[in-house]
């Protein structure tokens, strides 16, 4: 094998491989703890619910959002299903998409799809047989861990905080001999070795080829490639990665130990600048600024593009359940700066065209949140938006406040770089509609 072909094979196996090993790492991060302990997580197995939005404290997972609170788990269905009960939602909107080790949202009950009435279901994962209870639907993981990240949305009151509380705690997880019975989860396991104060990302951004693929070797024992995977399972043979086998350094011949040694730099290099390169690869759309991603949630054989959604938004939904349209530069190509102002002006009746909800959050350029003297870290119709007189209405983008008139049209930007992030869940398919093309987020102008 040459240099070159080994090079681009370990490159090739490093995008791959990046989502599966990022969940790891975002799975050690929310797991590690004995009890459920809110945006620390909770034990594997186990519920956690977050009674309040993050904070800017929080960093394990990027591009948080403030719209709605999570229920979220991790559990393995490699020897026995859990069942999953979720409550009467009464109309609210929510959703619980559930991921499997790729990131591929291979389920997602809520109101879009299953409604808001009670309901049950058995996560089973690969190749398992066996009897169900009666009236519980099941949902089949391809791979063994599974991650929900269920959301409901709240508009933040103490009145509402309090409401969704109450159907949080309604959701049930239990695995099957323990359904319809008291069950009292065993403590978690906490281990010492892990890391606990730097995000998963840049834990798994640090990681050297040979620990890298080291670690994705084991994984895949568990959280096998699929079918499509085919012709990606034969290059990875050539560079010593055989799904159910451990990975082998020392019997790697020299072109090949270069080339997994330099992947990691190659790889995130790709990653990054397939943020640009998604929109000529028809995975994505760039209209005013705004870049949204058209393949998102379920990603098949597009391995970079999984990557790229991993490296920016791990957890993201189907573009069906929600779109996220991202903004690190105005209209013009000039990155975001606190020093400017920016206003985004919507016509009348012009705002994002959802039946769930939307929201435009603000960032650092790390997409974590930013701190700011209103505790405000998105802006939607919960701040009781102000119109225009003809019915229009502005959003003011800026470090300082516009002024107490304007203030409840106001989303507070730090002082140096940052990035914007709208949310629009469940989007319109039919015009208007950002998935078709026949409406389009504003530009975030600046101000004069």
């Amino acid at each position: 094998m040459s240099e070159k072909e080994a090079a681009t094979i370990a490159t090739d196996a490093y995008i791959y491989a990046y989502s599966l090993v990022t969940m790891e790492y975002t799975r050690r991060a929310l797991t590690n703890v004995t009890k459920p302990e809110g945006v620390r997580g909770a034990p594997m197995g186990q519920l956690v619910s977050l009674r309040e939005y993050p904070t800017p404290a929080f960093k394990s997972v990027t591009a948080p959002n403030a719209d709605t609170l999570y229920t979220s788990m991790w559990i393995d269905v490699s020897k026995e299903p859990w069942i999953l009960s979720l409550p009467d939602m009464k109309g609210r909107y929510a959703l619980f998409p559930l991921l499997n080790a790729w990131t591929d949202v291979f389920q997602v009950p809520g109101k879009r799809t299953t409604g808001t009435k009670a309901q049950k279901y058995a996560i089973t994962g690969p190749g398992w047989k066996g009897n169900l209870p009666q009236r519980v639907t099941q949902y089949k993981s391809a791979t063994a861990l599974v991650w929900m990240i269920g959301r409901i949305y709240c508009t933040g009151t103490p009145e509402d905080y309090a409401a969704v509380h109450e159907l949080q705690d309604q959701i049930s997880l239990v695995p099957p001999s323990s359904y319809g019975k008291p069950y009292t989860p065993p403590p978690g396991e906490v281990n010492a070795a892990w890391e606990m104060n730097k995000p998963p990302r840049d834990q798994v951004n640090e990681l050297d080829g040979a620990a890298y693929f080291k670690l994705f070797a084991e994984l895949l024992k568990t959280n096998p490639p699929q079918a499509a995977d085919g012709p990606m399972v034969a290059k990875l043979a050539k560079i010593g990665i055989v799904p159910g086998k451990d990975f082998d350094t020392t019997k790697l011949a020299p072109v090949v130990a270069k080339a997994v040694t330099d992947a990691p730099h190659a790889g995130q290099e790709k990653i990054q600048a397939w943020f640009k390169g998604a929109v000529a690869g028809g995975d994505a759309k760039s209209e005013n600024g705004w870049n949204f991603f058209t393949t998102v949630g379920f990603y098949g054989t597009k391995y970079l593009q999984r990557a790229l959604i991993t490296w920016f938004g791990l957890g993201a939904n189907r573009i069906q359940d929600a779109v996220y349209p991202t903004s690190e530069a105005n209209a013009e190509g000039m990155p975001y700066s606190g020093a400017n102002k920016y206003v985004m002006h919507f016509a009348k009746g012009q705002l994002p065209p959802v039946q769930g909800f939307w929201s435009i959050t603000m960032y650092n350029e790390d997409y974590f949140f930013v701190e700011n003297p209103i505790n405000r870290y998105s802006i939607s119709p919960r701040q009781h938006l102000k119109s225009n007189a003809d019915g229009s209405v502005d959003l003011y983008i800026q470090n300082e406040s516009p002024g107490a008139d304007k203030e409840s049209n106001w989303l507070p930007a730090p002082k140096d770089r940052f990035v914007l992030m709208a949310r629009l869940y469940w989007p319109n398919e039919t015009p208007p509609s950002i998935i078709n093309g026949t409406w389009k987020v504003p530009p975030a102008k600046q101000m004069k």
